[in-house]
C-alpha cells in the first residue's frame, strides 16, 4: 500500500541493507492502523468486497500516518518513554488515523 522507495526517501535512507527492516515496519504499521481502526484496508483500485462493512479504500491521511509511525519506529526503535509514560503511537499518526476509526456500540 506504500511502496518500500517512498518509504525510504521519507526516512531519508540509501542503500538496501534496511530493506527488510522497513519492508517489516510498512507491514506493522497497516496492520497497526487496521487494529486501532477496527477496519480493513483496502488497496487502491481493488474493489470492496460485498457487504462493504468496515472496510475502507487507503486515504492520503492514512498513507500519510503510516509514514509517520514508520519514522517514529525507524528513529526510535523501540517505545518512547517521557517520565513514566510510555508512548505507542505518534500524536500526528493518531489524529490522521482518528476519523477512520470504526466503534461498535
Amino acid at each position: 500500500m506504500i511502496d518500500l522507495d517512498t518509504v525510504k526517501a521519507h526516512l531519508r535512507v540509501d542503500g538496501d541493507e534496511e530493506d527488510s527492516l522497513i519492508q517489516g515496519y510498512i507491514d506493522a504499521a497497516f496492520s497497526t492502523f487496521e487494529q486501532w481502526t477496527n477496519r480493513k484496508l483496502i488497496a487502491e483500485g481493488e474493489p470492496l468486497p460485498e457487504p462493504a462493512g468496515s472496510s475502507i479504500i487507503i486515504t492520503k491521511a492514512i498513507r500519510q500516518g503510516a509514514l509517520l509511525l514508520i519514522g517514529h519506529w525507524y528513529a526510535g526503535r523501540e517505545a518512547v518513554v517521557t517520565g513514566t509514560i510510555a508512548t505507542e503511537m505518534p500524536m500526528a499518526t493518531q489524529a490522521l488515523w482518528g476519523p477512520h476509526r470504526w466503534v461498535n456500540l
